[in-house]
């Protein structure tokens, strides 16, 4: 059996969360400058929602605050998952590295959203 988390950053899924943020910051600092205050930022703001909310999400008591907290979570994952498919189509950055990152946190929040909806506490 699992030890219980007793942090954010004991949750794998804010783990993997957090390496993708890290990811993100780096392949963005290589696009065009003139996309600083428009794709760049909006990719990085999103990336960052994913683990803040996940580690807000963590900390309430209420099941249903928690699940709002994991789905807002998931809803900055797939505007990530957009921001990857523009990148690429206008030739940015190869997202191959970056969508793999994303499905990995993607199937690991679904889980633990599922987890807490079905928990009893």
């Amino acid at each position: 059996m699992r030890k219980s988390a007793k942090t954010f950053k004991d949750l794998i899924v804010w783990q993997k969360a957090h390496r993708f943020v890290l990811a993100v910051y780096k392949a963005t600092s290589d696009f065009p400058k003139s996309e600083v205050y428009s794709l760049t930022s909006q990719f990085r703001r999103a990336a960052v929602s994913v683990p803040a909310n996940i580690a807000e999400g963590f900390k309430r008591t209420h099941k249903a605050d928690k699940a709002r907290f994991m789905n807002i979570a998931q809803g900055s994952l797939e505007e990530c998952r957009y921001y990857l498919i523009l990148a690429e189509d206008i030739g940015y950055c190869e997202s191959s590295s970056l969508l793999s990152k994303l499905e990995e946190v993607s199937k690991l929040l679904g889980a633990y959203s599922r987890s807490i909806i079905d928990s009893t506490t």
